[in-house]
């Protein structure tokens, strides 16, 4: 059995799909909480089971065999996995966003309404943007989120995202943000030495 890639972020975990998850993202991305800002992420069991069958998983392969030179076509698809209950309470993704210019690779977090407000999607956003900068070739990333999207706007900004632009996606306004890798990983320089 192949050994899934997993990445430890203190209380969660992000770990590659498997077909085993297919009712859980199901099941997240049919709450209204989800599927108002992630409209596309919404589908029956059937059409989310052929997905992982035949694009996601996948595609998590090729992203995974890429690295560290991953390209403009390749996707990753992580779970939130809260190692407590070895739950699938959310997910984390990275892939191209076509509404805006280039380099616009992205990363997109979501978490059920019964694990709101607990920090898991902070820690999950921040593994995977450590993840990206430290093991491939990525230098910035973006994120979007609608501009009445509290919760979203505040994981992002948390995570050192600064705002770059104010934009319309499908006549909807979205803030648009990005970090750079040298930002990045200068600020865990930082804070690293602040703490020793």
């Amino acid at each position: 059995m192949k050994k899934l890639l997993t990445i430890d972020c203190g209380e969660i975990l992000l770990r590659e799909y498997t077909i085993d998850d297919v009712d859980a993202i199901v099941e997240i991305t049919s709450q209204p909480e989800v599927y108002t800002f992630l409209p596309d992420f919404r589908t029956t069991r059937e059409q989310r089971l052929d997905w992982l069958i035949n694009y996601e998983i996948p595609a998590n392969q090729s992203f995974l065999k890429a690295i560290p030179a991953i390209d403009d076509q390749t996707y990753l698809r992580l779970g939130i996995i809260l190692k407590e209950t070895d739950q699938l309470i959310g997910f984390c993704i990275t892939g191209l966003k076509e509404e805006i210019p280039p380099p616009n690779r992205e990363i997109v977090c979501a978490i059920s309404k019964h694990f709101r407000n607990k920090g898991y999607t902070t820690e999950a956003a921040r593994g995977l943007i450590n993840f990206l900068f430290k093991k491939t070739n990525v230098e910035i990333l973006n994120a979007v989120a609608l501009t009445d999207n509290i919760g979203s706007n505040r994981v992002i900004q948390k995570c050192s995202f600064k705002q770059v632009d104010r934009i319309e996606i499908k006549n909807q306004s979205y803030y648009h943000y990005q970090i750079r890798k040298s930002d990045w990983l200068d600020e865990r320089i930082f804070v690293w030495n602040s703490i020793n």
